[in-house]
């Protein structure tokens, strides 16, 4: 495979997933108030603060509201992390290697992209917002259901599986370490006012409450959520079942010694940190997840140099900036 077209693969999941996992984002906080009293402020400044985003969204707006923070993460174009920029993006990358590809993949994600832009131009009122947000999330579970039923495993639906489960990771740290900076106690009289509810949006924000109810089979608890969004190996979004989806991913590979040593060194070390210390160490959580967060560019830039051209090139480039 040219390395041109690994690229454009790894991409086009990167962006779909980001799509996916910012539009679910902003769904799950945007209930989350309906279940708040009104005296109560939720803080939209903590998704541009996720994204990372902070220096892009300063430059353009004056004050971090909620129809600022929304415009920014939905069809802001200078974003190349918005909704609307992701599914360009992934668009763009998909079009230039459409022969490869499934044609319903293309079909899908043109669609999604055409119908979303006639949104975006008429205006995404409070009203059409939820309707929105939840055509772009089933339309890309949609691809991502065409992807695993009519594409072949090649060399292909490998890169797909890397860029997908990398950016997985890479949103699951990001949520929990902004997320749980307000909600973990410093001290055992430190409990925040409906720290359980919020506990479940962090959960229902990756898609991951009913499986935490099966599995761990309690209330939710902040140190049993972090121990379930971090260690789980089962549950698809967990960042310890991504690594190892990209560990095994990785064995497909030529060349990928290096790359997978990457991923089997950072595994163990994850799964056997103490979360329980962590929940009650904020600090030392955030010092943790940013390790895991360094290691991610680590290792995306290892299988930019192996596979790709070893340096970020046009739209990689703007990727490389939020990776």
């Amino acid at each position: 495979m040219l390395s041109r077209v690994a690229e454009n693969i790894y991409w086009l999941a990167r962006y779909l997933e980001r799509a996916e996992d910012t539009a679910r984002l902003i769904n799950v906080t945007s209930n989350l108030l309906l279940d708040f009293p009104k005296t109560t402020r939720l803080d939209w400044d903590s998704l541009v603060t996720i994204t990372g985003a902070e220096d892009i969204f300063d430059e353009h707006y004056e004050t971090r509201s909620a129809d600022n923070v929304l415009n920014f993460l939905c069809v802001d174009l200078h974003y190349s992390g918005s909704i609307i920029s992701s599914l360009e993006s992934a668009r763009e990358n998909l079009r230039t290697t459409r022969d490869i590809m499934p044609r319903e993949v293309w079909e899908e994600l043109n669609t999604l992209y055409l119908d979303t832009l006639k949104q975006v131009e008429a205006g995404i009122t409070s009203r059409k917002r939820d309707a929105f947000l939840k055509r772009v999330i089933r339309s890309c579970q949609a691809i991502n259901g065409l992807i695993e039923g009519s594409l072949s495993h090649t060399q292909v639906h490998t890169f797909l599986m890397l860029g997908r489960n990398l950016e997985r990771a890479d949103m699951t740290t990001r949520i929990i370490d902004v997320r749980s900076a307000n909600l973990l106690p410093r001290s055992p009289d430190d409990l925040t006012p409906f720290e359980n509810l919020q506990w479940m949006s962090v959960l229902k924000s990756l898609t991951g409450y009913q499986m935490y109810r099966q599995q761990v089979r309690l209330r939710v608890r902040g140190p049993d959520v972090l121990r379930f969004l971090l260690q789980d190996e089962f549950f698809p979004r967990a960042v310890a079942s991504c690594l190892g989806q990209l560990s095994f991913e990785l064995e497909d590979l030529p060349r990928h010694e290096e790359v997978q040593a990457l991923v089997d060194d950072l595994l163990p070390r994850l799964v056997n940190a103490n979360m329980e210390k962590m929940a009650h160490t904020p600090d030392l959580l955030h010092d943790f997840v940013d390790t895991l967060q360094i290691s991610f560019n680590e290792l995306h830039q290892a299988i930019a140099d192996h596979y790709f051209s070893g340096e970020y090139r046009g739209q990689s480039q703007s990727q490389s900036d939020v990776a």
